[in-house]
């Protein structure tokens, strides 16, 4: 794959935020969108969409994908408590829990029934390392899998509702945001994982299709609706934590994530730190600015007050689960930086004094 069709490939996969024609991004265009959404007519539609599929009988009516994290927590508890459905949570295992991200899912599955699929150990490994080689890109087949597993289970159980919480809208991503469903994009399984055509990626890695069909597309899950409840409440992730923590007790990270000023984004895997820096490094967008421009779009931060944490932690790499990550890609610290460096974008990074700098950083 070529460096440029490499960047549009994965640039697709990640999400990155596109600007309009006046230099104004999707994710602030969305938050002006929102400003003007009638939330109470949204709030009626949800109610007359559930109508349609609430089961008297206690079986479970709608599937809720998510981690235990603060918005799984708050969609799954307004699904059952607010609106009377009976949700199924499902989640597709982390690569190395943290300790914590482990007693939220337990916390979240003390209220809720709940299915948490592990694919097989040393096949995630090894496509979770052909994607950070080929993509640098480490949570690539986690998505993938992730994505899948919902309308699977939903098959599994003879549920046709799936309903996400938060949009790609929240970060930017493009979607149609006066459409009620919200079928995700076909996951890109079907003709490349881990930055490899299928078959290229099994005889490289020695992968079965017995082992990969947890990353395949399920052809008889065609009869599920997708929907996100974002589009029905106003989802503000401040919020959503807080909320989580008064209804079940969710515990944040016990100090400051590294990379960013926030204890309670992305804290259930010790690779979201990785992945992190897979997209700085590509982008230069660090999880500071990712945080920041939320806050800053929700009104929780001044634009100045998210300059200077931006500063002082975006370039900040994350020590604390770096052998454990050296460990499971099964590469040494040298073999790492090796790979990342390859994919510095030379119009983003420069090194001119042995060390690697940004050219531009925010003003």
């Amino acid at each position: 794959m070529s460096r440029s069709e490499y960047n549009q490939t994965d640039a697709d996969a990640l999400h990155t935020i596109p600007f309009d024609a006046e230099g104004v991004c999707l994710a602030c265009r969305m938050a002006e969108y929102k400003g003007a959404v009638d939330w109470k007519a949204r709030g009626q539609e949800l109610e007359v969409l559930l109508a349609q599929y609430r089961r008297e009988d206690g079986r479970p009516d709608v599937v809720v994908p998510g981690s235990g994290g603060k918005d799984s927590v708050f969609a799954a508890w307004k699904l059952k408590h607010e609106y009377g459905m009976h949700p199924l949570c499902v989640t597709w295992s982390p690569h190395l829990y943290t300790d914590w991200g482990w007693r939220n899912l337990r916390r979240w599955s003390d209220h809720f029934d709940h299915v948490l699929f592990t694919p097989n150990g040393e096949t995630h490994r090894k496509l979770t390392r052909a994607a950070f080689d080929h993509l640098l890109h480490p949570f690539q087949p986690f998505t993938v899998g992730q994505k899948i597993l919902a309308k699977r289970i939903a098959r599994q159980y003879n549920i046709p509702l799936v309903m996400y919480g938060e949009g790609e809208e929240e970060y930017g991503g493009k979607i149609d945001w006066k459409a009620q469903r919200v079928d995700p994009p076909k996951a890109p399984a079907s003709l490349t994982l881990s930055g490899l055509p299928i078959s290229q990626l099994q005889a490289t890695y020695k992968i079965s299709d017995v082992e990969l069909w947890p990353y395949l597309e399920d052809p008889n899950a065609s009869f599920i609706h997708v929907y996100q409840l974002g589009y029905f409440i106003r989802w503000i992730p401040q919020e959503s934590y807080y909320y989580a923590v008064e209804k079940v007790g969710f515990e944040p990270s016990p100090t400051r994530t590294p990379g960013t000023f926030s204890t309670y984004n992305s804290i259930d895997d010790k690779m979201d730190d990785c992945y992190y820096v897979s997209r700085y490094i590509k982008f230069g967008l660090g999880r500071a600015t990712s945080d920041a421009a939320q806050e800053i779009r929700n009104g929780h931060l001044t634009r100045e007050e998210g300059i200077a944490l931006v500063r002082k932690f975006d370039h900040e790499f994350p020590m604390r689960f770096f052998k454990e990550t050296l460990k499971y890609l099964d590469v040494t610290e040298n073999q790492f930086w090796e790979t990342v460096d390859r994919f510095r974008p030379p119009h983003l990074w420069e090194n001119t004094t042995g060390e690697w700098m940004l050219k531009h950083v925010v003003k």
